[in-house]
């Protein structure tokens, strides 16, 4: 069965592209309420830090709706005119990083998928899927086993964290309040994350003291983890997901997914 779908996969991503290459201006452009930003944030730590390596990817889909659609007006992006953002160096526990966005819309408009990235896409997730690291059966949804960190425990990493690397990832919505399902992993075996929904940005400067505030209801957190999958209910506009590491990182690059998806 699986040699059958390791043929028949390609094929299908095969023919996505020979379809798009006609009508994809049909398939992604839709008159529906819910939109879709895939973005991605690139973090170089200066020389002050202690890893080894010094660079982190986020790579985030966000996806959410909005309240409505102004008539005859084009919301889709073309993911291949999108520019990169400027660099911008920011500061965190007193170290300093340069951060680059590249295709970052601020909620504004909505990413089309270019032919070999949403072909990509679709191949990956059901690759993953075969070998049991996406439970979703759906390639637009991804939902990652909970696997915690078994290198050191959770102590051990609340010890660590405290001068650690934060990115806050703001959610999209039009509401004042809202539900958000999430995914997100890491490549790096080596560590654990920390990851919070916390109402808003502010909160990436206090999450390593008393005055740290985040959503406390279950499936809207988790601590020294390498895989997640949750469910925040409640979450107000302007709130986003705090992904915490540790100052430890080996490898060259590490990379974290991060899916965010607002719930009807």
């Amino acid at each position: 069965m699986k040699k059958i779908l390791y043929v028949v996969v390609p094929a299908v991503a095969l023919l996505l592209i020979f379809v798009n290459t006609f009508f994809g201006h049909m398939i992604f452009v839709s008159d529906t309420e819910q939109v879709v930003n895939k973005y991605s944030v690139y973090a170089h730590l200066q020389s002050e830090w202690k890893s080894g390596s010094k660079n982190i990817i986020f790579d985030v889909t966000n996806s959410w709706h909005k309240a409505e659609k102004e008539a005859n007006v084009n919301h889709v992006l073309n993911a291949a005119a999108k520019e990169y953002n400027e660099n911008q160096l920011q500061y965190i526990n007193g170290k300093s990083y340069v951060e680059l966005k590249h295709e970052y819309s601020d909620c504004q408009e909505t990413w089309e998928p270019m032919l070999y990235r949403k072909a990509a896409d679709t191949v990956r997730h059901e690759i993953e899927y075969i070998q049991g690291k996406e439970l979703s059966t759906d390639p637009d949804i991804a939902v990652y086993p909970n696997i915690n960190n078994k290198n050191y425990d959770n102590s051990i990493q609340q010890s660590k964290i405290k001068d650690g690397y934060a990115q806050f990832l703001p959610i999209c919505t039009s509401k004042d309040s809202t539900s958000y399902d999430y995914s997100i992993k890491t490549d790096n075996k080596d560590v654990g994350f920390d990851v919070y929904f916390v109402p808003s940005s502010t909160q990436r400067e206090n999450f390593a003291d008393s005055e740290f505030d985040y959503y406390e209801d279950p499936g809207c957190f988790a601590q020294n983890m390498q895989s997640f999958s949750g469910s925040c209910p409640k979450v107000g506009n302007g709130a986003g997901l705090l992904v915490l590491l540790p100052d430890e990182l080996n490898p060259w690059v590490t990379k974290v997914t991060v899916n965010l998806y607002e719930k009807n």
